[in-house]
């Protein structure tokens, strides 16, 4: 009676609870998306009415509050900085791929010296605050005489992002039999012909999932990027940044929607390809 009386009286306790903390979480994450449709140019916490203009602003159309106020200065700015993001998104997922995914095939089928502590070096990254990380780079890059510029953004994001991939990556390895790929080699398969026909086709979902996950946050990235980057590669994060300290208006909460579909697509598509069982 006791127990059942507790469970009748901290259910509704624990559900409340749940609704608050999940409304602290989004209801940030749910005025971005509201108050980018505000049609309000000036105070964005007064509500005029509904519009799209600020949205269609963005890719150089032609409203009529673009001309009471145009925050975004060029449209191919804009652009400019997206396709930077992208370029770099995609550049440093297929690098910290491959090194993520042989990586972790390496430490799951083969036995070497402190390989509990080099293990433990790939979770540092994740880690390691993104602003150490970021000026620790920075030291790098200036006392190496690498330009600041794509490169040393591509750079700079697969030292952790190499991280993601091997974990992500090392959880499908380890629900993996390996005797498959021990009746491969007896069937006369060399290593490569093992990995190419038998081990990749079954960790594929998780190197999949891994790379989209690596495309996501490379593409959200903004304080190790801000550090690393060059006057000439603003990518989309910066940008936006640059746009904040003059103030946060809709076209700006327009923009971060935009992302934030972006992002959630493309994070379910890798939890999706995470999650898979292989046929």
């Amino acid at each position: 009676m006791t127990t059942a009386f507790l469970r009748k009286l901290f259910n509704p306790l624990l559900s409340g609870y749940g609704a608050l903390f999940m409304l602290f979480l989004y209801a940030p994450v749910i005025l971005v998306v509201v108050y980018s449709f505000n049609s309000n140019p000036v105070n964005l916490m007064i509500w005029d009415h509904f519009t799209f203009d600020w949205y269609i602003n963005l890719f150089g159309g032609d409203t009529p509050l673009k001309d009471d106020i145009s925050y975004v200065d060029s449209t191919d700015q804009l652009l400019a900085a997206l396709g930077t993001s992208l370029t770099v998104a995609a550049l440093a997922t297929i690098t910290a791929t491959v090194l993520g995914t042989s990586t972790a095939v390496a430490m799951a089928r083969y036995r070497f010296r402190m390989q509990g502590f080099y293990r433990l070096l790939l979770f540092v990254p994740m880690v390691m605050p993104d602003i150490v990380l970021g000026i620790a780079l920075l030291i790098f890059f200036v006392g190496a005489g690498i330009h600041l510029g794509v490169i040393s953004i591509v750079i700079g994001h697969c030292t952790f992002l190499t991280s993601y991939v091997f974990i992500v990556v090392s959880a499908r390895l380890a629900g993996m039999n390996p005797l498959i790929e021990s009746a491969s080699a007896d069937l006369g398969a060399n290593e490569w012909q093992t990995f190419r026909r038998v081990t990749l086709p079954l960790i594929l979902p998780g190197v999949i999932g891994g790379a989209l996950l690596s495309f996501i946050i490379s593409m959200d990235d903004l304080v190790i990027t801000y550090f690393i980057s060059g006057v000439d590669s603003t990518t989309l994060p910066v940008f936006i940044m640059g746009l904040i300290r003059r103030g946060i208006k809709p076209e700006i909460n327009a923009i971060a929607t935009l992302m934030l579909v972006f992002s959630i697509v493309i994070a379910s598509a890798g939890i999706y390809f995470k999650s898979r069982n292989a046929d």
